[in-house]
């Protein structure tokens, strides 16, 4: 028997006998269903934390000098407590640092806080209040949509001008052109200059809600206490300039400390590899134990169409006696009974992949999971259901195709 007929003798089985079938292939089915939608999860996270999360926080080619690490998990009480005795940055720390480097670099420091803008009467809440020097903006990709930046003037003078974000203009200003209009954050008023373009959000949240004003200006003491920054921030235009940038940075602020050779560093520098190596790790943990997971489901899938494959051949006896009798090799009904079994999983894993890329739609379209359905995975899922229903199958093809023809026929 050629192996397209008996594909063909098995498909035609599954037909006549849909109930069966459709409880033979549903471990499969579940199992690649969520085989494609865990990798898709995992697969779009990734790229997302790439592309994106890490691009957002820190920046390409991009360090920010910190009291302590932004992003960090994990992390012991004892390792928190050390780093809330760390002394702050400030701004002669900044400064000193910008003014020393010798690397072509573009710096800027910040500051931010929690905080409520109004106007009018109306009161946003729990908005990201930045106070910033002008070249913030550029370093942290934020383009102005309409209206314009602070300048280095207005920075250094701490002129009360704010830029919003598109989230919070549109909340603020619906109807109105927010330019030149006066928002007041902590009942001090702030002329509206300019609206950056529209971020979108980063896991569910919105990057949209937010002011930044001149780092000098009063929103400096809504955020910090006098003289203290968050971070120091430095873009270079190349991964080498960066180290070098870094090399330099930490020579300097360990010398402004006055700390001795075998001190650690009581600052940081963080860097978007940095905040990608939390993740990388728990990926790979989340790569193993997801499709080991799914395995379960696909072992008990196995064992269902073995189970009904031992039935088929009880039943079948006859029908396999006539066969022999009629000039069937042993081969002939190993084959059969095997592509019976490999295309009941198939059928669940095609289905099972359909369902699984559904899932992973839904769930980038509502909900905050950037899903990715990669095409390994589908090709995974294929291999995967074929592999089971083989596997499955050989027993029973096996018991199958040993039968005594002349018993056979006897077996009513």
């Amino acid at each position: 028997m050629r192996v397209l007929e008996a594909i063909r003798l098995a498909l035609q089985t599954i037909r006549a006998q849909k109930l069966k079938s459709g409880f033979s292939a549903i471990g499969v089915f579940i199992g690649v269903t969520f085989l494609i939608g865990a990798w898709s999860i995992v697969n779009g996270m990734n790229r997302y934390m790439t592309e994106k999360f890490a691009g957002t926080l820190v920046g390409v080619n991009t360090f920010h000098l910190r009291r302590s690490p932004n992003v960090n998990f994990n992390v012991q009480d004892s390792v928190w407590r050390a780093w809330r005795r760390r002394p702050r940055i400030k701004f002669a720390d900044a400064n000193a640092v910008t003014h020393a480097l010798t690397v072509s670099v573009v710096t800027a420091w910040y500051s931010e806080d929690r905080g409520s803008v109004a106007y009018n009467g109306k009161v946003a809440k729990d908005i990201t209040l930045e106070g910033a020097t002008e070249r913030y903006l550029d370093i942290m990709n934020l383009k102005i949509a309409d209206g314009r930046a602070f300048t280095p003037q207005e920075s250094r003078a701490g002129t009360t001008v704010v830029v919003l974000g598109h989230d919070l203009a549109q909340k603020l200003f619906p109807d109105v052109n927010p330019i030149g209009r006066t928002v007041r954050i902590h009942s001090i008023p702030y002329r509206v200059i300019g609206v950056v373009e529209r971020q979108g959000n980063l896991l569910g949240i919105s990057l949209d809600k937010f002011v930044v004003a001149p780092a000098l200006s009063p929103i400096q003491r809504e955020v910090n206490p006098p003289g203290v920054v968050d971070a120091l921030i430095v873009k270079a235009g190349s991964e080498p300039e960066m180290r070098e940038a870094m090399d330099q940075t930490e020579a300097i602020m360990r010398s402004r400390r006055h700390l001795r050779p075998r001190q650690d560093d009581n600052f940081a520098m963080e860097t978007s590899e940095g905040v990608l190596d939390f993740w990388k790790k728990l990926s790979r943990i989340l790569y193993v134990v997801g499709p080991g997971l799914v395995g379960v489901a696909l072992v008990v899938g196995g064992i269902v169409i073995m189970n009904i494959m031992l039935m088929a051949v009880a039943e079948r006896t006859r029908e396999i006696g006539i066969r022999k009798s009629l000039g069937a090799r042993r081969r002939d009904i190993l084959r059969q009974f095997l592509a019976e079994a490999t295309a009941l999983a198939i059928v669940g894993a095609s289905l099972g992949i359909v369902t699984g890329v559904m899932l992973s739609w839904l769930l980038k379209v509502a909900s905050p999971l950037p899903a990715s359905v990669s095409p390994f995975s589908i090709l995974l899922g294929v291999v995967v259901g074929g592999g089971v229903g083989v596997v499955a199958g050989v027993y029973p093809a096996s018991r199958a195709s040993r039968l005594d023809p002349i018993a056979a026929l006897r077996q009513e």
